[in-house]
């Protein structure tokens, strides 16, 4: 099961008050549902792949409208698909529509509710149906974090945008081939957005793994940085050595002024070692980290002159 499958299975089991449940069934059939017209009355047709979400619509209805709905379950054959599970509901469904003020007279509404909008709880829970709808969120273990819900209208991804505004959260919208989507990026939005739809659950575990993760990164860092500062040293000490051994060559360390001559000579007796160890090894010292970075740069100085 995916994170995503399990941050849903968690919503699914929550408790609501009863008034704040309806917004939530709200963002469902208004994301999900679809609606057509059979022997002169409205049937409403709610689709999701998701079993536990089919259940959540269907007992939502069934609690606040006391109406008979259907939950059918279709197959899919190509390519081994999930099944598709499709909350039908045939009698009263516009006075349903009407009281989630989908439907106004014979027109429907692709905006939220006004009644919805501005209110915290409402807008939570429909956040948390909205996400049930057509939400998604990567597994934080994965190379990026990102979570997203799906609408076929720009209208219903804006008022998502609204809603996450007033919480503090900066979600953004783009169009997709065949749809919008509202999407959030960063690590601690995520978070605070499942703890705002009631993932509390899902929220510690994405923690758990981003904090794993980012320490594992920061451990990878200072070991690049580290290994880079290793090999920064080594060359250096290269060059070094290879300065010495031109000046021994040609002229001999003999020339050099005694207090570069004894770095020199401590320096080929130590290839490998830091220029702070250097320092503590020179017989007339020890010799501070600068001190000896000032010597060895003249000794360079004057290999160069050489070459």
């Amino acid at each position: 099961m995916s994170y995503a499958s399990d941050v849903k299975k968690e919503l699914t089991t929550l408790e609501v008050h009863k008034e704040h449940a309806k917004a939530e069934l709200a963002a469902l059939i208004r994301m999900n549902g679809s609606v057509t017209l059979a022997n002169h009355h409205f049937v409403l047709n709610v689709q999701t792949e998701n079993a536990a979400i089919a259940r959540r619509i269907y007992t939502l209805l069934k609690d606040h409208y006391q109406v008979n709905s259907e939950l059918l379950v279709r197959r899919k054959m190509k390519l081994k698909k999930n099944n598709v599970y499709i909350v039908r509901l045939k009698q009263e469904t516009k006075a349903v529509l009407s009281d989630l003020e989908i439907m106004d007279g014979m027109m429907f509404n692709l905006n939220a509710a006004p009644s919805i909008m501005g209110n915290e709880q409402k807008m939570r829970s429909y956040l948390r149906g909205a996400f049930l709808a057509g939400g998604s969120v990567n597994n934080p273990e994965t190379s990026r974090y990102h979570l997203e819900i799906y609408s076929m209208y720009e209208e219903q991804c804006e008022d998502l945008c609204e809603m996450l505004k007033f919480y503090g959260l900066n979600g953004r919208v783009i169009e997709r081939r065949s749809g919008f989507i509202t999407y959030l990026k960063g690590a601690e939005e995520i978070a605070d957005f499942l703890v705002l739809i009631g993932a509390t659950n899902a929220m510690l575990k994405f923690e758990d793994v981003r904090i794993v993760r980012d320490l594992r990164n920061s451990v990878n860092r200072l070991m690049n940085c580290e290994n880079a500062n290793m090999n920064k040293t080594a060359d250096a000490a290269k060059r070094q050595i290879e300065n010495i051994r031109l000046i021994e060559s040609t002229v001999g360390l003999d020339q050099l002024p005694e207090r570069l001559r004894e770095v020199a000579v401590v320096r080929l007796e130590h290839p490998e070692i830091s220029l702070k160890e250097l320092g503590e090894l020179i017989p007339s010292g020890p010799i501070t980290k600068s001190g000896i970075n000032h010597r060895i740069r003249k000794i360079n100085e004057y290999a160069s002159e050489l070459s």
